[in-house]
């Protein structure tokens, strides 16, 4: 069933309707009063990946954060699922993030990661970071029509952030301005202008 939680929306432009899936009924409950805290509307909570993508289906949440570890179908499986026509931002909760899972994780189309033990202080950072990840993936969206090549063009835009973010110092908004200004000026995709700064730093 559901789980009906606060109406009151927190200042920020992205909607705040939310769907939450863990196995583990407590920390379920800790991770719904947390998000009524900051202001979010917890619309339905799920203990299964199974669960998750129907309750998704059914109520079209505007966020999803999910535990990876879930029974029948773990968090990832379902992002892929829930994805595949109408993405949306997906944070997922894990124990810890490996090069492996991280490449997985962007497959399916999940935004950002939550390390346990969950914390207030980290959430709506996490939760910021995968909307602003969602709209820079629509804005590659927009390049391509096919979502398995918006989703590789992600991978690149994600790995040519990361080096610009190490080499110039600077935040990965601003990353992610500087290859869209480059595209631009280039008049070329961001997936090739992301291809540009990666090969240009395996010469570097």
């Amino acid at each position: 069933m559901p789980v009906k939680i606060s109406k009151k929306r927190i200042n920020i432009e992205e909607a705040s309707r939310v769907l939450i899936a863990d196995d583990n009924t407590e920390h379920r409950k800790y991770l719904a009063a947390q998000l009524e805290l900051l202001g979010f509307n917890v619309i339905a909570a799920a203990a299964t990946g199974e669960e998750a993508v129907a309750l998704y289906e059914e109520f079209k949440p505007d966020l999803v954060i999910m535990d990876i570890k879930m029974p029948t179908m773990d968090g990832i499986e379902a992002a892929k699922i829930m994805t595949s026509h109408n993405p949306v931002p997906v944070i997922l909760i894990t124990g810890h993030s490996s090069g492996l899972l991280v490449d997985r994780a962007i497959e399916s189309g999940v935004f950002a990661y939550l390390l346990k033990p969950i914390t207030k202080k980290e959430l709506l950072p996490a939760i910021r970071l995968a909307f602003a990840r969602f709209k820079e993936f629509t804005a590659l969206k927009t390049e391509v029509n096919d979502l398995k090549d918006a989703i590789e063009a992600r991978k690149l835009v994600e790995r040519a952030k990361g080096i610009l973010m190490k080499r110039l110092n600077i935040p990965e908004e601003d990353a992610f301005k500087l290859l869209q200004t480059q595209s631009q000026n280039e008049n070329k995709k961001l997936k090739d202008i992301a291809q540009m700064v990666i090969t240009a730093s395996k010469v570097i």
